[in-house]
């Protein structure tokens, strides 16, 4: 597909160019209110939409910037230099879209937006009308919902068990008792990404012993969203990889079509679901999805509302980072992101809307500061505020075992077409098998690799990150983060990728990482992605300056060696050594040689 056509959003007459001064310009069209940014240096224009790549934050006047070519974002605080439409803050990490700038005969310009043809359009189904029972969309937990398509059953983002991000997430709300016996009768499966509250291995090894075959779609991200699938011994034989924009007929009703996030191509995916012309649209977690171009009008949207997924800020400290600052902060952007998909959702107008895939808790007693800490956005209040902007929008707080009847919410919005629970159901979780997890985890701690520290250096290499002026210290700590006696601290300088015992004498940024022992010598023991730490709220972290780094955390959080580390190469290195004795070009400090317990 990739057929293009352009529109002109913003039209400036030769008065109004001739007014332009050097440096930044903020304009807004008279025709539908949206603002724009053009800058202008020698004689030279760029423009650019005055909206934020992240959640779609307006730019204002960067106050620390005294040459007048950086704005900044209300929502994030995101920094972007106009004149090169590289984002400074955080460093090294996006481009924003430029708009053409067309010069007129009579001295006036032209803005004009190069568009791509929505994929979704392509072979357009008229809807068919629907009978009841026809099409039915069953709540089960968190992302995890059932539907019922004509003579088919497809399931989104099956967690059904266990914990996600190592042992940080546990689900909120009870799976239906028949849960797991409904995904092993699924037609087809729907995996959004690979982030664990979605890729469940612990609900896949389930569903693998009854149904290896069951047919499973994934985007065609860079990363394979299965990249872990061998080393997690889950046997899944029918796994479809699907390009981005093309829609994959099931049966002559039924057809989807899967689509990129534009803030996180590498990760994110959504989907579109047409049966009978009466389409589904999952947007999932996708920050932008298809470069913030989506369907309007669709039957049902259900995107995730509820904030949160993330160790900002909460596992910060040192300089700004007070309880104080810390509770205001999450206030405020949780406010932002129920006021972004309430906005989001008015500007679709979708026919229905249900918030889902938020229904998480930080359930385990080690992490009760971050539950108390972390709140989140509620669907009730989500829907209720759209109620407000939007009241011809029908909207849907969900239940487990809740079922939406779709023609008759289409017939007449009303209560009638959702059936909730049997009065009684236990709709939140009460247990969660902690030990069995925690254990699992905790057993890499006794991993012969341990045993050397040497282990620090080929980790590091594996890794593959460098040339990049930072340092880091990383220290393994108990449950409530103190470091422990006999356990690894040690600095890794990512410039050269050395490893001093003190930090360099030339300028650099600094980050101190303390991470429960378990969950890092896990993670490093099978080269998983450090989402688990992050995410999953196992480290605390503070930094001098108080700056992100992009380009370290995104290398650690998703550009990993999919091939995890040689550990039985390592070991056989060892080995050729006396066990006193370490191979030379590494430096530690409060580093252990004996097994930790």
């Amino acid at each position: 597909f990739g057929s293009l056509s352009s529109k002109t959003v913003l039209s400036l007459d030769s008065e109004a160019v001739f007014s332009l001064k050097d440096g930044i310009n903020f304009k807004k069209s008279p025709d539908d209110g949206k603002c724009y940014i053009i800058y202008k240096e020698n004689g030279e224009l760029k423009a650019c939409k005055n909206q934020c790549k992240h959640q779609g934050g307006l730019f204002i006047k960067d106050i620390e910037d005294l040459d007048g070519r950086t704005v900044q974002c209300t929502k994030h605080y995101w920094k972007l230099n106009v004149s090169t439409m590289q984002y400074v803050n955080p460093p090294d990490s996006f481009t924003q879209d430029e708009l053409d700038v067309v010069m007129t005969d009579e001295g006036g310009l032209q803005l004009v937006e190069v568009i791509v043809w929505d994929p979704w359009l392509a072979d357009p189904q008229d809807p068919q009308e629907l009978q009841e029972g026809e099409v039915t969309v069953t709540y089960l937990t968190h992302a995890c919902m059932e539907l019922q398509l004509g003579g088919k059953k497809m399931i989104f983002d099956p967690w059904l068990t266990g914990p996600a991000f190592a042992r940080g997430w546990w689900l909120l709300h009870e799976p239906p008792a028949d849960s797991m016996e409904r995904l092993c009768m699924a037609d087809l499966i729907y995996i959004s990404h690979m982030h664990s509250d979605h890729l469940s291995y612990p609900t896949l090894k389930s569903l693998s012993a009854t149904r290896p075959d069951v047919p499973i779609y994934v985007g065609d991200t860079s990363r394979p969203v299965f990249w872990m699938l061998e080393k997690r011994q889950v046997q899944l034989t029918n796994i479809n990889v699907v390009p981005f924009g093309i829609w994959q007929n099931i049966d002559e009703h039924l057809r989807f079509m899967i689509l990129k996030d534009e803030v996180h191509p590498e990760l994110d995916t959504c989907i579109i679901v047409e049966y009978k012309g009466h389409m589904i649209l999952n947007t999932v977690d996708c920050t932008r999805p298809n470069y913030g171009r989506l369907p309007h009008n669709v039957d049902l949207m259900m995107s995730d509302f509820a904030g949160g997924a993330s160790g900002f800020p909460m596992t910060f400290s040192g300089g700004k980072y007070t309880e104080s600052w810390k509770a205001d902060f999450i206030k405020n952007e949780r406010k932002k992101l129920m006021n972004y998909k309430a906005q989001l959702v008015k500007s679709l107008q979708p026919k229905i809307y249900c918030p889902f895939a938020g229904y998480f808790v930080e359930a385990h007693p080690s992490d009760r500061y971050i539950k108390e800490t972390n709140t989140k956005n509620k669907a009730e209040e989500l829907n209720a505020l759209i109620k407000k902007s939007a009241p011809g929008i029908t909207t849907w707080t969900p239940k487990p075992g809740a079922v939406l009847d779709l023609a008759l919410a289409l017939m007449s919005p009303s209560r009638k077409a959702i059936t909730d629970p049997p009065s009684g159901t236990n709709i939140y979780k009460d247990s969660w098998d902690f030990d069995l997890y925690v254990d699992e985890l905790n057993r890499a701690i006794t991993a012969e690799i341990f045993k050397h520290k040497s282990w620090i250096q080929f980790y590091y290499i594996w890794a593959g990150f460098k040339n990049y002026n930072l340092v880091v210290r990383v220290i393994e700590t108990d449950e409530d983060f103190i470091p422990i006696d006999n356990g690894y601290n040690y600095l890794v300088d990512f410039m050269d990728l050395s490893f001093p015992t003190q930090r360099p004498t030339r300028e650099h940024p600094y980050e101190e990482i303390k991470n429960r022992i378990g969950v890092m010598r896990h993670v490093v023991k099978n080269g998983l992605l450090w989402d688990d730490l992050y995410i999953g709220f196992q480290n605390r972290l503070s930094r001098e300056p108080d700056v992100y780094h992009h380009r370290f955390w995104n290398h650690f959080q998703t550009e990993l060696p999919v091939a995890g580390p040689d550990w039985d190469l390592f070991l056989q290195q060892v080995s050729s050594y006396q066990r006193s004795a370490e191979p030379q070009g590494i430096q530690t400090e409060s580093v252990s040689a004996s097994t930790l317990s």
